[in-house]
């Protein structure tokens, strides 16, 4: 038996099946009952804390029940209204970022599955992003075209040119993340990523080059691991969130749905296996080399390929 598939039919690793369970609740509707939280633990009412946004009492009403979408400048002087200590005020940061994270993919609810959308509103809300793929590049660092020829790849039946677009666009918008100070992002590539074709040659030179790009962030740290190097059988998503927001998440996900681990026992698993992935990984300046020696070869191919 595979180590994937020990882990996940192992009764206490609670792997839990998402493909078609409900999704939380909207951030912004979150963000408003935490504000009405405080309100009324206060003693204030609607009308003082209209006045302390300089809006009117339907707007802070609609603001409590995540009717509007919160503005950040309203948000941080409700919080200074209402004296909230350090703690309570990087937790509104959190929901803030979640719910800016999730307005942008609700127009592509045709096209985003269940499991997916339960993934992007974490990805809004965690502090650190750990990922090990040994198949493609991750989608938080995926051009629109690589993107594009992995989704024509896994159909079995052509989807429309507009649906493919709808779909890229979706990809694209989870990338906002990288332009937020949170989350930090950690990648570790299997080196047969950067050798796998996936479309064109000058896709994958697109996509090299992208991956160099990405890893001049600050935020970002790009990892290769050598295909001699021992390393997890299967990719995994480790998301870790603020010391006030309860429990990690591993994520998993296959062609037709995901799974989510969240018992200790399977975090604790899934941490150690990424973090020997990370140890085992080449150093940041072997890693770019070998995504820029990459990038140079696909640019020969697409030479030869014009």
């Amino acid at each position: 038996m595979s180590v994937a598939r020990l882990w996940q039919s192992d009764p206490d690793s609670a792997v839990v099946d998402l493909s078609s369970a409900d999704v939380e609740r909207p951030a912004g509707q979150l963000l408003g009952e935490e504000l009405r939280r405080h309100r009324e633990r206060r003693g204030y009412t609607l009308a003082a804390a209209a006045r302390a946004i300089r809006g009117s009492t339907s707007k802070m009403s609609r603001l409590e029940r995540g009717e509007s979408p919160a503005k950040p400048r309203d948000v941080y002087d409700l919080a200074a209204f209402y004296d909230l200590p350090r703690k309570d005020l990087a937790f509104l940061d959190q929901l803030l970022a979640q719910a800016a994270n999730a307005e942008w993919y609700e127009r592509f609810a045709d096209v985003t599955p269940v499991f997916l959308k339960r993934l992007i509103r974490m990805e809004g809300r965690a502090e650190e992003i750990t990922i090990f793929e040994n198949q493609v590049v991750p989608g938080l660092l995926q051009t629109e075209r690589y993107a594009e020829a992995l989704i024509k790849m896994m159909e079995a039946n052509p989807l429309p040119a507009a649906e493919i677009a709808r779909v890229v666009a979706l990809r694209m918008g989870r990338q906002l993340i990288l332009d937020q100070e949170l989350p930090r992002i950690t990648v570790v590539l299997d080196e047969t990523v950067l050798q796998r074709r996936r479309g064109c040659a000058d896709v994958m030179r697109e996509q090299m080059e992208h991956l160099l790009d990405a890893a001049e962030r600050p935020k970002v740290n790009v990892r290769v691991i050598s295909k001699d190097a021992v390393s997890p059988p299967m990719a995994i998503t480790y998301l870790q969130f603020p010391d006030h927001v309860p429990g990690d998440l591993a994520y998993l996900e296959n062609i037709e749905g995901a799974t989510y681990a969240t018992r200790q026992r399977s975090l604790d698993n899934y941490r150690k296996v990424l973090t020997d992935a990370r140890n085992n990984a080449m150093s940041l300046e072997d890693s770019i080399e070998a995504i820029g020696h990459a990038a140079l070869l696909w640019a020969e191919q697409a030479s030869q390929e014009r």
